[in-house]
């Protein structure tokens, strides 16, 4: 993939957005200067990265100078900033690869159980957990927008926003099926079994970005929201179904009390979805732009997990692997993420 990095153009924009956000009359139209301060607020953080590191390595530069003892204390505190200015390049070179529309943009995530019933549910549940514990160490904010619980364990279907920037950039290729491979803790005569799980990931759009909806086509259904039960079990019908006739896409959410928030929340889904939808029409009339992602159906695996008879995580687009699961079910995924995004063209 080749990425181009307009540094200096960046900078003149930053300046220019700054003098009209000075401006008397820029809150005249406070829509369009939300607008502004948010462009203004992406171009610094494109440059902030750089400047930081720039400023590490001249930190550095001066240290070097100033040391004289190779055993000093001073040389292996050196060595430590080193580590870090090469994690902090890293990144920083990962980021270039982002340059997708709304790759800046938070991400939805969907995860459903595959066939395989209480071994699926559990392994969906833990694909959740791992996502889930990328996106804290990634700084992001998780929040569940809809959730059904498998029957006995685990869960058979889970929406969540990962709430932060370029997680959409970040995320996006890990939609797919997920392949499973281990000793069955449901199963008594402990055999191995194979479990998959679907996971699809589509932008969370700002209002920026238009879509229309036709309310004659679409289909609105209230239920009561399902839960364990107890004194917190929801006794209204504030989860909300939406059915895009046309397309067929069905939306749910049931993870607020309020129907209203419920259906506000389901119809940003759905947005992003018909918006996900319209767009790969359109890439696949010029042959498509997002590479080879495949199908999300069952046999055409991204990635697969081996816990038994030998641990090993292999992504089959890239051939990149790796021996220590655990790691990677912590939510150390980063190095799957990075290699893929340098592979794409």
């Amino acid at each position: 993939m080749e990425t181009i990095f307009d540094r200096k153009g960046i900078e003149e924009k930053i300046k220019d957005l700054e003098r009209k956000s000075g401006e008397a009359d820029f809150w005249n139209d406070a829509q369009e200067a939300q607008k502004v301060l948010k462009t203004l607020s992406d171009l610094k953080g494109q440059i902030s990265p750089i400047t930081d590191l720039e400023k590490e390595i001249e930190d550095i530069k001066i240290m070097c100078e100033l040391v004289e003892d190779e055993e000093s204390e001073e040389v292996r505190d050196l060595e430590t900033d080193l580590k870090k200015v090469k994690k902090a390049f890293e990144k920083l070179e990962t980021m270039s690869y982002l340059s997708g529309e709304h790759d800046a943009c938070s991400a939805i995530m969907e995860i459903n159980s595959g066939a395989g019933g209480t071994e699926a549910c559990d392994w969906a549940d833990m694909l959740l957990r791992m996502y889930t514990r990328y996106a804290e160490r990634s700084g992001y904010k998780v929040e569940v927008m809809n959730f059904v619980p498998g029957d006995v364990a685990g869960v058979k279907n889970i929406t969540i926003l990962i709430e932060g920037k370029n997680a959409y950039g970040y995320l996006r290729r890990e939609a797919g099926v997920h392949r499973l491979v281990r000793i069955s803790p449901f199963d008594s005569n402990k055999r191995r079994h194979t479990s998959f799980a679907a996971v699809d990931v589509i932008p969370d759009l700002d209002d920026s970005v238009h879509v229309d909806i036709n309310p004659d086509e679409i289909r609105i259904d209230t239920y009561r929201s399902s839960g364990a039960g107890g004194q917190h079990v929801n006794k209204t019908d504030s989860a909300i179904r939406i059915t895009h006739i046309p397309t067929g896409i069905v939306v749910t959410c049931q993870n607020e009390r309020s129907q209203h928030k419920n259906k506000d929340m389901a119809m940003k889904i759905l947005y992003s979805r018909l918006y996900e939808l319209e767009k790969k029409k359109n890439d696949e009339m010029v042959q498509g732009l997002r590479g080879d992602n495949g199908a999300i159906e069952w046999g055409s695996q991204i990635r697969s997990y081996v816990f038994q008879p030998y641990t090993m995580v292999k992504d089959h687009r890239t051939g990149y692997e790796v021996g220590d699961i655990v790691r990677v079910m912590n939510g150390e995924i980063d190095d799957f993420i990075e290699t893929d995004l340098k592979k794409l063209p």
